[in-house]
């Protein structure tokens, strides 16, 4: 399917939602030391967290080594919320998390969800080229958070 938003994905690089490509430990320790979202997530926790979700990788094609994740967990209906989404540091910069995203919401359109929600601190201008928006009643929305 062709989406309108649908960046390339960079030259040597390729995305896939084969779960068994999935480097858990290399996706547990990115997101445990280096994700202020999830600084000291133990690996059981993050093991659980990918059961439980479709996620998506980005590799480099020759070495086939994983650059890129990202997690979204939803009903396959109605709703998904696009969490842990993390690019290693030697390949920022190339467009990678722009495309990953973008392979998300090209993945997800087929379902007929009806929102696509997340949250960031620090990357509002990749997910806006995306055609995310700031919550339009915000107010509306809750959270119940457990210690």
């Amino acid at each position: 399917m062709k989406d309108e938003l649908q960046p390339a994905v960079p030259r040597g690089y390729e995305i896939s939602d084969d779960p068994g490509r999935i480097d858990v430990g290399r996706v547990h320790h990115w997101l445990s030391t280096d994700a202020y979202w999830a600084l000291g997530r133990s690996r059981e926790k993050q093991e659980s967290a990918i059961r439980g979700s479709r996620n998506f990788g980005v590799y480099e094609v020759g070495s086939r080594e994983q650059v890129a994740y990202a997690r979204v967990v939803t009903d396959g209906a109605t709703f998904a919320w696009l969490c842990d989404v993390y690019v290693a540091p030697s390949v920022r910069g190339n467009g990678l998390g722009t495309a990953l995203v973008a392979a998300v919401r090209v993945h997800l359109r087929p379902s007929g969800l009806r929102r696509l929600l997340l949250a960031t601190h620090d990357a509002h201008g990749v997910y806006a080229k995306l055609g995310f928006e700031p919550l339009a009643k915000p107010e509306q929305y809750m959270a119940l958070l457990f210690d």
